[in-house]
C-alpha cells in the first residue's frame, strides 16, 4: 500500500491550457490572449505584475477548469467567464492542488507552484451575491517563472522532472 507521502508524488496527468488573460493595470479588465511571453522572476508581459518586485511569488496565477464549471453550478449560472476570476491562465485536465510546492512546465516555460490563489472580495462583485463564498477552495494557485519563454492556449501543462541533486 502506497504511502501518502508517495501519493502526493505521482502525479501522471497532462493538463492543457486552455486561456490566457493579462491585467495591463491592477484593478483594470483582463484581456484575453492566445499567446504571451513569460519573463523569468518577474511575470507575464503586458500583465501589471511584471513590473513588481522581481521574486514575487505571485507573478503568475492559474485556475483550474474544472472549478469554474463547479463556481458556476454554485452560483447556478451556465458557465464563468475566465476573465471575472482574474486569474492568468485556465488549466484542464490536472488538478493544480497536487502541484503544491512542485516545479511545472507549461509549454516550455518552467514554473514552480508557491501558494493557493484565495479569492478576494472583487469575486462578490464580479460573480455577484455569493461569489466569493463559490470560489473559496477553488481559487488556484500562484507560481513563479524559473525558466521564462511563451506560453500559448493549447501548451501542455505537466509536472517537470525533478531536479537531481549533484552530489
Amino acid at each position: 500500500m502506497e504511502t501518502t507521502k508517495t501519493l502526493f508524488e505521482i502525479l501522471p496527468q497532462v493538463g492543457r491550457l486552455e486561456w490566457i488573460g493579462l491585467r495591463p493595470e491592477r484593478m483594470g479588465e483582463l484581456q484575453s490572449v492566445d499567446q504571451v511571453r513569460a519573463v523569468a522572476e518577474r511575470g507575464l508581459e503586458g500583465d501589471h505584475k511584471v513590473t513588481g518586485r522581481a521574486g514575487s511569488k505571485r507573478q503568475v496565477t492559474l485556475i483550474q477548469h474544472e472549478h469554474l464549471i463547479a463556481v458556476a453550478g454554485l452560483l447556478h449560472r451556465q458557465q464563468v467567464p475566465p476573465a471575472l476570476v482574474r486569474r492568468n491562465l485556465v488549466v484542464s485536465g490536472l488538478p493544480l492542488l497536487a502541484l503544491k510546492g512542485k516545479r511545472f512546465t507549461v509549454g516550455d516555460v518552467l514554473l514552480k507552484s508557491s501558494a493557493p490563489c484565495e479569492p478576494c472580495s472583487r469575486m462578490e462583485y464580479n460573480l455577484g451575491p455569493g461569489g466569493f463564498n463559490a470560489t473559496r477552495g477553488h481559487g488556484g494557485i500562484t507560481a513563479k517563472i524559473i525558466e521564462g519563454g511563451t506560453i500559448s492556449v493549447g501548451d501542455s501543462v505537466k509536472i517537470a522532472e525533478p531536479v537531481l541533486d549533484p552530489d
